[in-house]
């Protein structure tokens, strides 16, 4: 399985105001509204368009509920192991900080997420000043919303898989997502350079032709369709930031079910061992960390925002 990318390119300097990093945590975290530049933002939204439409991250310094149940029942092995432990059902944490990762051999994204518990006393006090939770709903996706680029996401057919196929690209996508091309030429061409989740470079020709004329990628396509391992039903994204660098990532169709096939950090996360760990963590309100897909709403129940609770108990 291959390694971990953090996605993210710059640190903040800012220490937890209390407890200390547990060993299932991880230092240097980077929220994903901190990176800069132009080519750090696009990376961020690339990530976010791999996830999925289901995305749900919360914002750094805001508070969430943590279910500990929910947090195993991600793993089969460990039914029940909660009980065991005397922890609550439900556990007040405040955010200390998101990293993005993407996993090496599949192009898979994942959250790790910092917690720190809340005083034993936060939810009483919360209540009594409910009126004041308006600021806790705010979460990272409405800050991506308005800085989203050119973009399209094509669901892959047999024909764009096939090694002696290129890729269509519809002409609006074309249009919007690629570098303009020169239509007074006889056959309109021009090479891209994308980079995917990893900082890969993948260069691919770029021609209009055919009858009906068409946009398609045919030099350096197959090789990208056979270095990811892509099928048809898989969908490819592109896109293009304000300084005109093209990006492209992956939206697998075979939804990802156990630990098995989750990313490694996930599973080393999810064991006896690890979870202890997060328990001595939350007993001595010191930070932890969790990772999950936010791509996939099963695997994001145990971590809900505040307002949501509220909302729903």
């Amino acid at each position: 399985m291959g390694g971990l990318i953090d996605l993210n390119t710059k640190e903040d300097d800012e220490t937890p105001s209390s407890g200390s990093l547990s060993s299932s945590s991880a230092s240097g975290l980077s929220s994903p509204g901190s990176a800069s530049g132009s080519g750090s933002s696009v990376c961020l939204e690339l990530w976010h368009a791999c996830a999925g439409p289901l995305i749900s991250l919360p914002k750094r310094g805001n508070v969430v509920v943590y279910f500990p149940q929910g947090h195993l029942e991600q793993v089969s092995d460990f039914p029940g192991v909660v009980a065991a432990y005397d922890l609550p059902p439900h556990v007040f944490c405040r955010v200390v900080d998101v990293k993005l990762h993407a996993e090496g051999a599949t192009d898979e994204v994942y959250a790790q997420v910092s917690l720190v518990p809340e005083a034993e006393q936060f939810e009483q006090k919360f209540i009594e000043r409910k009126t004041q939770a308006d600021g806790e709903e705010e979460d990272t996706e409405a800050n991506i919303k308005s800085t989203t680029p050119h973009m399209f996401c094509k669901t892959l057919t047999a024909s764009d898989t096939s090694t002696h196929g290129g890729f269509s690209v519809p002409r609006r996508a074309a249009e919007d997502c690629f570098p303009p091309l020169d239509y007074n030429q006889q056959r309109p061409s021009q090479e891209l350079v994308a980079k995917d989740l990893h900082g890969s470079e993948w260069r691919f020709r770029h021609i209009y032709r055919g009858q009906p004329r068409r946009h398609l990628l045919t030099s350096g396509w197959s090789a990208f369709v056979n270095k990811k391992k892509l099928v048809s039903g898989d969908a490819v994204l592109f896109l293009r930031g304000e300084d005109g660098e093209l990006r492209l990532g992956i939206r697998r169709a075979a939804q990802i079910k156990n630990c098995s096939s989750f990313p490694s950090l996930c599973c080393q996360l999810l064991n006896r061992s690890a979870f202890t760990d997060v328990v001595h963590a939350i007993s001595i309100k010191s930070v932890f960390s969790i990772y999950y897909n936010p791509s996939r709403a099963s695997s994001s129940d145990f971590v809900i925002p505040m307002h949501t609770f509220f909302e729903e108990s």
